[in-house]
């Protein structure tokens, strides 16, 4: 199963940039802006770890932590603005697993969370070694491979099949593809996304004409074959 991650934090945009890195990552990000909905989509979604902000508009995240912690060791994560030693240790007192202080880079952040997945034995379907009937994709050696012959793609083409195979049957669209392969800063036609697809296409392909791995769907974008 994908793991899922709850981001719980009120300022939109913040929350909408961390879920956009941990779903580049593979992982299944899901957001609430306040505690209430945070509680809520916990019990109901019951995700793998929790990133808590303790600022939140309604109830605190401390009393969300502690809603958790009745029940669940589901690993959490606090962020706030508060960065003495009494408030990290209060934090990491009421059951916290990890404890960030804004502002802080997304990339630390989602550092952070493999850290603490990988100490709570949580696994998930996106491996970085992944096969799919004769292709392999191994992200720690940068290869792909087909019926045991390497292939040879751009670094650009090997985010966007990496991306893609992390999620089989999930459609990514192309501003989506973009962002894993080029960044957030990249500003030029979504359509370029085309030609790299057609590139990798006629690699890993028996029949570029009739793809079997990366499938158009039709006014959204691509997605990679679901596994039998």
């Amino acid at each position: 199963m994908q793991i899922k991650i709850l981001v719980v934090d009120d300022e939109k945009e913040l929350r909408d940039v961390v879920v956009k890195y941990l779903e580049k990552e593979g992982y299944a990000a899901i957001g609430a802006g306040d505690g209430v909905s945070a509680v809520k989509m916990f019990h109901d979604e019951k995700p793998d770890l929790i990133i808590l902000d303790l600022m939140l508009p309604d109830i605190p995240g401390e009393k969300v932590c502690s809603v958790v912690r009745e029940s669940h060791d589901t690993p959490i994560i606090m962020l706030t603005s508060k960065s003495s030693e009494e408030d990290r240790i209060m934090g990491l007192g009421l059951g916290a697993d990890d404890y960030v202080v804004k502002p802080f880079s997304p990339k630390e952040l989602v550092m952070r969370v493999k850290v603490i997945l990988r100490r709570a034995g949580v696994s998930g379907n996106h491996d970085r070694d992944r096969a799919h009937d004769e292709l392999v994709i191994d992200e720690d050696a940068y290869v792909v491979k087909r019926n045991g012959r390497n292939i040879e793609l751009t670094p650009i083409e090997f985010k966007i099949l990496a991306a893609m195979s992390k999620n089989p049957g999930r459609t990514y669209t192309r501003d989506q593809l973009i962002t894993y392969a080029l960044g957030y800063e990249y500003e030029g036609m979504s359509r370029t996304i085309d030609s790299h697809i057609k590139n990798i296409r006629q690699k890993i392909e028996t029949d570029p004409a009739r793809p079997e791995y990366i499938r158009t769907v039709f006014g959204v974008g691509y997605k990679f074959k679901e596994s039998k």
